[in-house]
């Protein structure tokens, strides 16, 4: 079973009215998000590849990278790119207490100016879920790639897309330095592919 690309309905529930999948439209739809940004290098190529493809996309930022580097923020911005808030620090939820995670989520959401909210590695406490959703809107997955992962070569990455997606996916990239070996191949052919079945690329808001 692969319950990392693709969360199962009971991970689902847990997160109540997350979204995890988008609604389906009068066309085949999916919506690229990339998390742990924004970094030198990483973030402006992915904005070049994005706009030598035509495709928007969502960013979900961590507070402090944003902080180091605000004309990233801005770049993705005037490229017609969504923002999302990825918390301050890329904090661990489930080893967290509530209170300093709700305000290192607050946080992000101010340097970032997004209401949107990905928890870092998918994880919170249902204290966290509860005082979230009071303020932002949560925003998970429904295909992760794995790119990040040095065990998977940018083949495997790309199978993931493959297999996994459908209609309405969320798809999770990285712009991180330690996604970039196979992100830098990944992408790129999995935009293609992506294309070739079809599918048209939306962002969320």
């Amino acid at each position: 079973m692969h319950f990392i690309e693709r969360p199962p309905r009971l991970y689902r529930w847990l997160f109540g009215s997350a979204i995890w999948r988008m609604p389906r439209l009068n066309h085949k739809c999916v919506y690229l998000t990339f998390d742990d940004g924004p970094i030198p290098g990483v973030t402006p190529w992915v904005l070049e590849i994005l706009r030598t493809q035509g495709v928007k996309a969502t960013f979900f930022m961590v507070g402090e990278n944003v902080l180091r580097n605000p004309d990233l923020l801005e770049q993705v911005k005037r490229g017609g790119h969504a923002v999302g808030n990825h918390s301050l620090s890329h904090i661990q939820g489930m080893k967290t207490d509530r209170i300093t995670f709700l305000d290192n989520v607050e946080r992000g959401s101010e340097i970032t100016g997004s209401l949107l909210f990905r928890p870092p590695h998918g994880l919170m406490k249902p204290g966290q879920i509860r005082g979230v959703k009071k303020h932002s809107r949560l925003v998970m997955y429904d295909v992760v790639t794995r790119d990040y992962s040095r065990r998977l070569s940018p083949d495997d990455v790309i199978r993931n897309v493959k297999r996994f997606v459908r209609d309405g996916s969320v798809i999770v990239f990285h712009d991180s330095l330690k996604a970039w070996p196979n992100l830098r191949v990944a992408l790129p052919e999995a935009i293609r592919w992506l294309k070739q079945q079809g599918y048209e690329f939306g962002i969320i808001g």
